[in-house]
């Protein structure tokens, strides 16, 4: 089993990647690093790779915005697990706390963290780079730069630990995806869906969103995107609760609900949830 995860090895993806892996009972997967995430599911719709892990959602900065355009351009990929994992920062490096004016991180990481870095690194500036553990890679040997990763980041490229945890909200954590192709599910804990409008009129998203109502399910996340076709148009995507005997049912009947008020409507899956402590 060849698993797509966002590289390098030292990322939240690849823990979460190899937990999924074992919640899936599948015995020594081979996962493969890619540099980005588009990278990661094109590894998957491609062929190259059986599954993939990604990121989708962070309880403090919100969806991860290239997971759901990725998932909203392969209608041939489906949504199998999630998996809630904790994510504590480290701030490491070569040098000590006092000499670092850079820090490195993937651009949501360096958000989780913000409040600490303007109270503790105010003059540091803050560089962006594809994946945390690519950023601890960057500064190893630099007396000058520090990168937000984790533990288990620094550790591999051994750096020191210049403070621990970092992230501003205790409580951080991020839903990860396995991905793989093929059917999509209609039984689980969660579903994920995404619709687009025939036109943009007023009340046209209550209209759509009153289905869900109706049916009596409850949502759990929603998002919006532009459609990168014109301004104003945009995709919404929809995270629903399954609870219940009937909530199979309920998520079929609000789909056919849903048909004529869209103009595209994807169901990427229904799905098991499992929350790390």
């Amino acid at each position: 089993m060849r698993i797509a995860f966002l590289g390098p090895s030292g990322t939240y993806g690849e823990q979460a990647a190899r937990r999924l892996a074992e919640l899936q009972s599948w015995t020594d997967p081979a996962l493969v690093p890619q540099p980005s995430i588009r990278a990661v599911v094109q590894a998957l719709a491609a062929g190259a790779c059986d599954a993939a892990v990604v990121p989708v959602e962070n309880s403090v900065e919100g969806g991860v915005t290239a997971a759901l355009d990725a998932l909203w351009e392969h209608a041939d990929l489906a949504v199998s697990r999630a998996l809630v994992l904790p994510i504590r920062h480290a701030l490491v490096g070569s040098g000590p706390l006092t000499a670092v004016s850079e820090v490195l991180s993937h651009p949501q990481a360096l958000a989780q963290c913000s409040q600490w870095l303007a109270e503790q690194l105010p003059a540091a500036l803050q560089l962006p780079t594809n994946s945390t553990a690519e950023a601890a890679r960057m500064v190893r040997g630099s007396r000058f730069r520090a990168a937000i990763a984790s533990l288990e980041a620094g550790r591999e490229h051994g750096l020191e630990v210049l403070a621990y945890p970092i992230n501003d909200v205790a409580g951080n954590c991020t839903r990860f995806l396995l991905l793989r192709r093929g059917e999509r599910a209609a039984q689980g804990d969660l579903a994920s869906l995404a619709f687009s409008l025939h036109a943009n009129r007023p009340g046209a998203l209550l209209e759509a969103l009153a289905c869900f109502e109706r049916r009596n399910l409850n949502m759990s996340h929603i998002e919006s995107r532009p459609s990168k076709r014109e301004m104003g148009e945009y995709i919404f995507f929809v995270d629903l609760e399954l609870v219940g005997e009937a909530a199979a049912a309920s998520l079929q009947s609000v789909l056919k609900d849903l048909e004529p008020l869209c103009e595209h409507l994807a169901l990427f899956g229904a799905y098991p949830l499992h929350q790390e402590a």
